[in-house]
This record gives C-alpha cells, sequence and structure tokens, in this order.
C-alpha cells in the first residue's frame, strides 16, 4: 500500500478498508492526515463554521445492571445512592436550561430492571405536555436493546413508541468499541455490536436522527478500532435516502480515573493530543458519508479540541450545562456560552450556535451560566 495513493483516494470521498486505513495509521504523517481531513471538511461542511450546542446531560435514573468496567456513576439495584429522577427535578433544570440558552435534554440513565417502555414513553409525553419547545436527545442502543427484552417487543416497536411520545433523536451512546471480544471485556452486560447496530437500522427506518461514537484508549486494538469505522460507515451506506442516519461521529478517549479497569486491571488513559487528533482526522477520512465529525473537548480539553478543527473536526458539541456520567470517571473540562465562542473564534473559526439536526439557531438572549462544579 502506498500512503499518497491511498490519501488521493481519501480525497476523492471513496471508502478505504480496514486494512488500508490502519496503513495510514502506522504510516502516514500527521500532518498529511489532518490536511486530507482538513480538506474533506471544507467540502462536506462548506460554510467553514464551526458549531455548538446548548443543552444538558440529565441523568433518569443511576440504577443499572449492565456493570460496565470504565463507569463509575451507576449504582446497583437498591443502593442507598440510587434514584429515579421525579417530574419536579425535571421541571427545574429544564427550567434553568431554558434560561441559559439551551432547548435540549440529552437524557441517559443505565439498564434499570424495572423501568420498561411505559415508563420512558410517560416521561417524554409529561415533558412535552410540559414543555413543547424542548427537544428530546435521549437514551442509546444499548438502553433501546434492554427495554426491548423487557418488552419482548422489537427494537422498530420501541423506537417508534418513544417517536410517538416525544423522542426526537438517538445518540450513539453505549458502541464504545462494537467488537464483541471487547465488549465482553469491558462492557457485558450491554448489547453486543451488532445489536448496537441494528438499533441504529431501525432508528433510521423511522427516520429518527441519530449520531455515533467510538470510546477508545483502553483494551482495544488499533484493528477494532478501523473495523468499528467501517460498521458504522456500512450501515450509514444502508439507511433510506431520505433518512437523517448518523448526523455526526464522536470519539473519545477512556476517561480511566478511579474505573475497574484501571483499578483492577492497570489499563490507563494514554492518549496524546497528537494520536486524538490522528484519530479524528482518520475518522472524517474513513466516514465519507457521515457529515459532522465532533472533536471532544470535555475529554481532550481547549487546546487539543481547537487543533481538531484543523484535522477535520467541525463541531465543538455542547457547553453541556450538566454531566454527570463521563465526568465521574476524570473528565474536568468546562465550557460556557461564551467561553467555547470564544475558544472556536481563537482557533479560527466563526462559531454558530446549532440545533441537533444542524440547523443554525440565533443566539438568544441568555442567562450566563456560572460553572461551579
Amino acid at each position: 500500500m502506498n500512503v499518497d495513493k491511498l490519501l488521493g483516494r481519501a480525497l476523492d470521498f471513496e471508502f478505504l478498508t480496514k486494512e488500508e486505513g490502519m496503513h495510514l495509521y502506522y504510516h502516514a504523517a500527521t500532518s498529511d492526515l489532518s490536511y486530507v481531513a482538513n480538506e474533506l471538511r471544507k467540502k462536506q461542511v462548506p460554510h467553514g463554521k464551526v458549531t455548538w450546542q446548548i443543552d444538558r446531560n440529565v441523568n433518569t435514573t443511576n440504577v443499572c445492571i449492565a456493570n460496565c468496567k470504565f463507569c463509575n456513576f451507576f449504582r446497583r439495584p437498591g443502593h442507598d445512592e440510587s434514584y429515579i429522577t421525579d417530574i419536579d427535578t425535571y421541571k427545574q433544570k429544564i427550567e434553568e436550561t431554558f434560561r441559559y440558552g439551551g432547548d435540549q435534554l440529552l437524557l441517559q440513565g443505565g439498564h434499570h430492571p424495572d423501568l420498561g417502555l411505559s415508563f420512558y414513553t410517560t416521561l417524554f409525553k409529561q415533558l412535552k405536555d410540559l414543555y413543547p419547545a424542548l427537544k428530546l436527545h435521549a437514551l442509546g442502543p444499548p438502553e433501546i436493546a434492554h427495554v426491548a427484552k423487557l418488552e419482548s417487543m422489537s427494537h422498530i416497536e420501541v423506537l417508534s413508541a418513544m417517536k410517538e411520545a416525544g423522542l426526537d433523536s438517538l445518540p450513539g451512546a453505549g458502541a464504545e468499541i462494537l467488537n464483541d471480544r471487547v465488549r465482553r471485556l469491558i462492557s457485558k452486560g450491554k448489547c453486543g455490536g451488532q445489536e448496537w447496530l441494528d438499533v441504529m437500522r431501525a432508528a433510521h427506518k423511522i427516520n429518527l436522527p441519530t449520531s455515533a461514537t467510538m470510546m477508545f484508549g483502553h483494551i482495544e486494538t488499533i484493528e477494532e478500532r478501523f473495523e468499528h469505522l467501517v460498521w458504522i460507515r456500512e450501515v450509514q451506506q444502508e439507511k433510506p435516502a431520505e433518512a437523517h442516519g448518523f448526523i455526526a461521529f464522536i470519539p473519545w478517549p477512556f476517561q480511566d480515573d478511579g474505573t475497574l479497569l484501571k483499578r483492577l486491571r492497570g489499563i490507563t488513559n494514554n492518549i496524546t493530543g497528537e494520536e486524538y487528533i490522528r484519530m479524528i482526522a482518520l475518522s472524517r477520512i474513513m466516514l465519507p458519508n457521515v457529515k459532522n465529525i465532533q472533536a471532544s473537548w470535555l475529554t481532550v480539553g481547549k487546546r487539543t479540541a481547537q487543533l481538531c478543527l484543523h484535522a477535520g473536526a467541525n463541531d465543538f458539541g455542547s457547553i453541556m450545562i450538566e454531566e454527570n456520567v463521563v465526568s465521574a470517571a476524570g473528565a474536568p473540562h468546562r465550557f460556557t456560552s461564551k467561553s467555547i465562542q470564544d475558544a472556536i473564534v481563537e482557533a479560527g473559526f466563526e462559531p454558530q450556535l446549532r440545533t441537533q439536526k444542524y440547523d443554525f439557531r440565533e443566539l438568544p438572549s441568555m442567562e450566563e451560566q456560572i460553572i461551579n462544579y
């Protein structure tokens, strides 16, 4: 294989194989990967702006039986610290989110053994009745698979009921690495990789917008990273022509602080800033049919995320008014509406507020958040 020829094919939006992607990972210079990915970004996102969002991550429950080895957030059923969020708490958090200019809740929780479809459809309807303008970006394929098993229903039946109740889009949560060798070791209680992909196929069939993620830098091989990217690309290729499909792809490095993976197996996050930038660039190169690539400032920090904007990323994600899961494993970084825009301008781009579907939003009159957590 020849690096220059592979990069030339990438510039023509060709689908590179897993092996060709790995060859670039091992042999291409970071500057060359960044250049090609940046050129692809210019073609795919010609407005040249860097988009960002205001939303809040609210947890429906912290009860989970999946027992992921990288998660410090969950509690087992019956634990003294376990909870299910009540409607008064949602109201307080939503009204605060609106004051801060947000329009969306990212609702996630765990595999609660007693929370089935009716819990979520009732919750979504309640929230939409109270706040019709609120967008719900909620759950993820493992939770959909969990509810489907509890109810003996198909993925598409569960998703259709949730969409009718108010679900606006499905996050790419729980992808981690899609190869089941990895999943058996770090997230055995979650659905397998192929079921994760099947849930996304079902979402695309009913035109429910989705995103895709990859958590890397733990026990996966480089081959498994590129296998993951190819599988995402294949599902995107299969979507109905009119469907949104995967609107964005977000790769982020494993956060290790206090996790079982670190304590029991000595697995630490050793992803350098340069390697993260390379994986952003390679994500753009390997996923020519996914328009938006997001830099995970929450996990890599401002400076590295800014450099990613010159290596294929076109989106800075959300300021995340609240985030509890990744932060519990050591992600310390925070932005406000002002500071995220300042960071984008510092990197040489014009910031543009967006919706989950990447439509532009006018910057609303808002109260500036004070970060105190």
